[in-house]
């Protein structure tokens, strides 16, 4: 069966995969920089926190709504069925899913329209008049962005089980792009800032219209219909609860920083927003992708009843997460004035402050993309679910203990975000090799130790390189910041290859061979 489902569909691999979504997410990153960067750049502080402030309502509804459901609860079951070369159930499946989040997430659009100027209360305390009349536009115009994230994710996570990752790839480029355009075409009008909620709402659009593109030639037809008696559906519909819970908690968390950053002073909720973009551009570049990528070969491999194959390729791709992960965190670190003034022209030594703490959750956030998908494979939702919930109570609490005047002010967010990211990574490890104890084996945890020695060389050398070449006053200018940025990157990541090959860890000499291939195979002239 296997073999004629490979016949009739032909798959992606897995590099292939990765390398693709890599890509994409790389570019989708620049864009996402660039759109904050413009945004810093030709907006006033007091409405950066405005716009930063307006998207969180509809973020939380489309994370409690869809966000927690697509790919981790519904592609393992897509996954079954498409093992089981039932194309047909695949797509009644996601019709059923689709046409039920797409009335919830319609009506959800409704109510923020109507009650918009009582929500971003929640968000934005004690705004003055200019300030609420900026948000309440802005969310309105958002206000079903949930909805067209939701069947977009819906048919791009189809497509995922198809092989097909393209789509699913390109849909944050266009959301992107429309609010770049937005923001030269209202930087200078009467709207001002309202207009990237124009922007944004465009971008929603369109990026549903290039998840609709994706189904082509893959025998979709939509119907409204939602056939609740269907025996898989009723599983998804089980785990979402957990799964909106998992997302909704997080969501909470967003809201609470943002309120708490608002009460630290004007220009706190823009500063904190740029140093979690920063942050977060590397976690969504490795972690997510690349557990994506890998995230429907594991399925399957629980589908084919293959744990040991489950367990090998699982470790695998942690170990090179892991490896990646801890150059990123340690460049992040040390060059985070650098990456502050590169996004924000001006300068903002409070953005390089928050980048600083929030760097040790670079790495740990890396390492829970493919974590919480152990889970997820397994078709265990309630596990993350209870963990996410203690850490987001834990996050909270630190916010409102460290992120107070008298103690760590606005860089208690990001302490508070580092010590929760390592506590959940910790406790969802523990709980793994209490599940599975063969997963972590003795060659595992010596990796583990050689990782370490050679982020401390890393390390060294990144300081090194930061005298040699000091963030001084008047450097301004991409050309300037970046070709000193590149500099200490490109010998801190060379590095850590270079003592990671000395020290024997296969990653690096893996990647080594594959550079030399590169650079040394002849080129064949036709």
């Amino acid at each position: 069966m296997a073999n004629r489902l490979s016949k009739r569909t032909p798959r992606v691999t897995l590099p292939g995969a990765a390398s693709l979504l890599v890509i994409t997410m790389l570019m989708a990153q620049v864009l996402g920089f660039f759109r904050v960067k413009l945004i810093n750049a030709n907006f006033l502080l007091e409405n950066t926190d405005v716009y930063f402030a307006a998207f969180k309502i509809p973020d939380f509804f489309f994370y409690v709504l869809a966000a927690g459901v697509l790919g981790v609860v519904l592609i393992p079951i897509l996954s079954e069925r498409m093992y089981k070369s039932d194309r047909r159930g695949v797509w009644q499946l996601s019709n059923n899913l689709m046409n039920l989040l797409a009335l919830v997430t319609l009506a959800i659009g409704v109510i923020i329209l109507i009650f918009a100027e009582q929500l971003i209360g929640i968000v934005l305390p004690d705004p003055n008049v200019s300030q609420l009349a900026d948000a309440t536009a802005m969310l309105r115009l958002v206000a079903f962005n949930p909805f067209f994230f939701t069947i977009s994710g819906i048919l791009t996570s189809t497509q995922q089980v198809f092989g097909r990752f393209f789509f699913f790839a390109i849909t944050p480029l266009v959301y992107n792009l429309a609010i770049i355009v937005s923001i030269f075409i209202f930087k200078d009008s009467s709207i001002g800032i309202v207009g990237l909620g124009i922007g944004a709402l465009v971008g929603g659009m369109l990026q549903l219209s290039v998840a609709g593109l994706g189904v082509l030639g893959l025998n979709f037809h939509w119907k409204p219909e939602i056939k609740f008696k269907n025996k898989d559906f009723k599983k998804i519909l089980q785990q979402l609860p957990a799964r909106s819970l998992d997302q909704g908690v997080d969501s909470v968390n967003s809201i609470v920083e943002t309120n708490r950053a608002n009460l630290l002073g004007q220009g706190v909720i823009s500063s904190y927003e740029n140093a979690f973009v920063l942050h977060t551009a590397p976690i969504l570049l490795i972690g997510s992708s690349i557990s994506t990528a890998a995230f429907p070969r594991l399925t399957e491999r629980i589908s084919q009843g293959r744990v040991d194959l489950f367990r090998k390729e699982f470790i695998n791709v942690l170990r090179v997460l892991m490896w990646i992960a801890v150059p990123t965190m340690i460049i992040a670190f040390f060059c985070r004035g650098y990456l502050a003034r590169i996004i924000y022209t001006k300068g903002s030594p409070q953005i390089a402050l928050i980048l600083g703490f929030l760097s040790v959750a670079i790495f740990f956030r890396i390492i829970f993309a493919l974590l919480t998908r152990y889970f997820y494979a397994h078709k265990d939702s309630t596990t993350p679910l209870i963990i996410s919930v203690f850490a987001i109570a834990l996050n909270i609490i630190l916010v409102f203990t460290l992120a107070r005047e008298e103690a760590y002010g606005v860089a208690g967010l990001g302490l508070a975000q580092s010590i929760t990211s390592g506590t959940e990574v910790l406790v969802l490890g523990t709980v793994i090799y209490l599940r599975d104890k063969k997963i972590f084996t003795k060659e595992f945890w010596e990796y583990s130790i050689k990782l370490v020695s050679v982020s401390g060389f890393s390390m060294i050398v990144a300081f090194i390189m930061l005298q040699i070449l000091p963030l001084l006053a008047d450097d301004a200018g991409f050309f300037v910041l970046g070709s000193k940025l590149t500099a200490i990157a490109t010998i801190v990541a060379a590095t850590h290859v270079g003592v990671s090959a000395l020290f024997g860890i296969k990653e690096a000499t893996d990647f080594i061979s594959k550079i030399k291939k590169l650079v040394l195979s002849p080129v064949k002239l036709q």
